[in-house]
């Protein structure tokens, strides 16, 4: 555990840095070096997420009481413009940090959605262009038995609870539709799923081009069902992922993101997710075996 809200600030940035540093082939910046550097605009992105300060004003008001950490707090407008620009910075930095992880070369996963609304419900008919555009759509949650209108962020994730890859789709897009796009980038793979996975032909043709073996939920009305013992042990391990999306819900606040445009919630997506695998990275670091106690840092 990193007991202290300060030294959480600071092994962020070390290990923001450090692969920033690495990256920085791929990386390009014009014009002069800001006077708050892309290292610390990250920090402040990555560990506001991990408290939960899923607006700016709250997140800058918060990293102003912090000097000493932060000499530099851009305006919001700035920061703004500057998050937006190193969004797909952000997804490189998870991934790199998926490439330090051991737990991300574990080949058995669980495949599964959750929903993530553009705007409210009754908003969705003046919602403008923009959505439009990006296919936000309207789509049912059955869990919930409402309906939404966006997207479904569709997660492949390790049974050690480690996001190893995402899609982001439209909310009227099937599980097995979008799963398959998820799961054709992968090979060697064990993968556990829902009964929105199940298809016999999907299932052997994924075996038969990319090595994976994908177990999907029998439904009641099929002829050949799965013995009991095999049927819990399934039910045990998939819900590694209903933890997960627990934990974007509730602790990143993924369906409250206050994005007015479809970048600007991808632009909040990348540093969910990767604050998610940074927790992750750290918790690994410093020896411990469950999530980050993130809430402990929270303001009041």
């Amino acid at each position: 555990m990193i007991p202290e809200f300060e030294t959480f600030c600071l092994y962020t940035y070390v290990v923001v840095d450090d692969i920033l540093q690495a990256l920085a082939g791929q990386l390009r910046r014009t014009g002069p070096q800001p006077e708050c550097s892309d290292s610390e605009l990250l920090t402040m992105v990555l560990v506001g997420e991990a408290c939960g300060w899923e607006i700016e004003t709250e997140m800058l008001s918060h990293w102003r009481q912090y000097p000493t950490l932060f000499p530099h707090v851009p305006e919001q407008s700035r920061f703004n413009r500057r998050r937006r620009h190193l969004a797909l910075t952000l997804n490189l930095v998870r991934q790199a940090l998926l490439r330090l992880l051991d737990l991300a070369r574990d080949r058995q996963c669980v495949i599964d959605s959750l929903p993530v609304p553009a705007v409210a419900f009754h908003l969705a008919p003046q919602s403008g262009a923009d959505w439009a555009a990006h296919d936000a759509s309207f789509g049912y949650v059955a869990a919930k038995k409402q309906t939404i209108f966006g997207y479904r962020l569709h997660l492949l994730v390790t049974l050690n609870g480690l996001i190893l890859d995402f899609v982001l789709a439209p909310a009227n897009a099937s599980d097995l539709e979008v799963g398959v796009e998820l799961l054709e980038a992968h090979t060697d793979l064990l993968v556990l799923g829902d009964k929105g996975y199940v298809s016999q032909p999907t299932a052997e043709a994924l075996r038969t081009t990319n090595r994976i073996q994908l177990y999907a939920m029998r439904r009641r009305n099929q002829l050949q069902q799965w013995p009991r013992a095999f049927t819990q042990l399934v039910t045990h391990y998939r819900h590694i992922i209903e933890t997960v999306n627990g934990q974007l819900v509730e602790q990143f606040h993924l369906q409250k993101h206050h994005a007015h445009t479809f970048w600007g919630l991808c632009t909040r997506l990348y540093a969910k997710l990767t604050a998610h695998t940074l927790g992750i990275y750290l918790n690994r670091l410093t020896n411990q075996p469950n999530c980050l106690p993130i809430k402990q840092w929270a303001f009041n």
